[in-house]
């Protein structure tokens, strides 16, 4: 759930919204940056979040009324947007929080909207510049590697992935390097870079017990892509015979040439069709485990915000 904080006007997850008083969970007009900056919530109305806070008997700080014009600190809704992506980019990074406190992250963002710090988050940079350049420092190489050891892991498992059973090349982290920190070889396992993607952060054992759910549709990935590359190897060859004979004639169209690309045509199809099933059934593989990834993350939280 996002709010709209009426000092800046940034739309937010709610845990910016939020801070506990004594026993009491409450909930405030703005956002946690523009508290940290020096607004005052009580100086501030916000009808959605006064609501919100009433409907579910939380304290609520804020004026009762709103200005019908609220004039936000970013005025460009273009760089509010970019200020979002930004802060939802640290707050879904738990390697960025490990090293980075909030407070001195929302600092940077301050100085960079009032013009202390001439520079904007620009959605066509990567999370890590966009750090750099505001001047915070987070260490994003936790996770390397070196050469000897991913080609170890690659021969160990003879390149095959061990959670699909398709053919791998991403040496993965079991147990998440943003976690764990640990770069032993015994944390390390081979992946195809669908699985090491789907898995990203999520607990190993959770992604163990959620693939072991399973078993068979992982089979059938496997089947698919071994037929993929059969169809795919037998087009090519094809393609190179059209090409060679093309040049032996010395004439683009005949009729050898015609029958050739007709076959190829149909041999085509057949893959194109294959490749549609194949990502329909890779699209319901990774929906499983988000749903599982979402439905572990929800359970864990203490409450709806």
């Amino acid at each position: 759930m996002k709010f709209q904080c009426s000092a800046c006007g940034l739309r937010l997850n709610s845990n910016h919204f939020k801070y506990q008083e004594a026993k009491k969970l409450q909930l405030t007009s703005i956002c946690d940056q523009c508290l940290q900056r020096g607004a005052k919530a009580a100086d501030f109305g916000n009808v959605p979040i006064a609501i919100f806070a009433q409907g579910l008997l939380y304290g609520f700080v804020g004026r009762d009324n709103e200005d019908q014009e609220l004039n936000f600190l970013v005025h460009s809704k273009d760089k509010r947007k970019r200020y979002e992506s930004f802060i939802q980019d640290y707050d879904s990074n738990e390697l960025a929080q490990q090293q980075l406190n909030r407070q001195e992250f929302n600092q940077a963002l301050i100085a960079s909207e009032v013009g202390k710090i001439e520079f904007i988050p620009q959605l066509n940079l990567t999370f890590a510049e966009n750090l750099n350049k505001l001047g915070l420092n987070v260490d994003f190489r936790l996770n390397e590697v070196d050469f000897i050891d991913r080609e170890r892991i690659r021969a160990k498992y003879h390149y095959r992935c061990q959670y699909c059973g398709r053919r791998g090349h991403s040496v993965d982290h079991k147990h998440p390097v943003s976690l764990s920190h640990n770069n032993d070889f015994d944390n390390l396992i081979l992946s195809c870079q669908e699985c090491n993607r789907i898995k990203s952060n999520m607990p190993y054992e959770l992604f163990i017990k959620l693939n072991a759910q399973i078993a068979q549709l992982n089979q059938k990935l496997v089947k698919y892509e071994n037929a993929l590359a059969t169809f795919s190897g037998e087009f090519e060859q094809r393609r190179r015979s059209i090409a060679a004979t093309m040049h032996l004639k010395g004439v683009v169209n005949d009729s050898e040439l015609t029958q050739m690309r007709k076959q190829n045509k149909k041999l085509q199809d057949a893959i194109d069709s294959l490749s549609s099933d194949y990502d329909e059934l890779r699209k319901l593989r990774e929906q499983h485990f988000n749903v599982g990834w979402k439905l572990l993350k929800e359970n864990a939280k203490e409450d709806i915000i």
